[in-house]
């Protein structure tokens, strides 16, 4: 999993509450067991007319936010259903941080396991952060995790809190296999002293 320090990009302003997991990736793009590819059905429904082609009047089909790695929206995103999809479509995109006033706590927990950061802020002042990525290119918004605050193009500080221990993760790019590879060498003594203490357990 790729790490998260400080992130400065274009954010993509998305004033919705209840944004949910068919919202994010529609039920029929379920059928892969893969990471890639999502990113093109991210708000399928939004995104595209039923013919295929690009609704121009949603955020994501516009410029410069077709390459946005931020995402603002309202309350209670990534409600719905417990796809892990969701997430993987967003990343998939560019999208390595949401910002909101809150999350469906599944899709919160997956996207920690996916690499993405999920910023929990108050109402008004997501709808600052929102008028910000209105403004463009020329107003890039940065996410600062070592430090846990958000920038505003003005240069105000916004603090977010985070539990340590994801934020140790997603510092080091941790994900479940990751935390377990850290004590690669404790689980191979284990494994050579129980096959020396029961080797038929080994077939030996």
């Amino acid at each position: 999993m790729k790490p998260f320090t400080t992130l400065s990009g274009i954010a993509a302003p998305l004033p919705m509450a209840n944004v949910d997991t068919d919202q994010i990736i529609p039920a029929r793009f379920l059928k892969t067991i893969t990471r890639s590819g999502l990113g093109r059905h991210l708000f399928a429904h939004f995104r595209y007319h039923p013919d295929g082609s690009e609704r121009p009047d949603f955020v994501l089909n516009q410029e410069p936010y077709r390459r946005a790695e931020i995402l603002i929206a309202h309350e209670n995103f990534g409600c719905g259903s417990s796809r892990e999809h969701a997430p993987w479509a967003l990343l998939d995109f560019g999208i390595r941080c949401v910002i909101a006033p809150s999350f469906a706590d599944i899709f919160y927990n997956n996207c920690f396991k996916n690499g993405i950061l999920p910023v929990r802020l108050p109402r008004e002042v997501c709808d600052k952060l929102i008028e910000d990525a209105r403004l463009g290119a020329n107003a890039r918004i940065t996410v600062d995790l070592e430090r846990q605050v958000v920038v505003r193009p003005n240069g105000e500080e916004i603090p977010f809190e985070i539990d340590p221990f994801r934020r140790h993760c997603l510092l080091h790019g941790l994900d479940d296999i990751g935390q377990t590879l850290q004590h690669a060498a404790a689980i191979d003594n284990y494994e050579a002293r129980r096959r020396a203490e029961a080797p038929w357990l080994f077939g030996g």
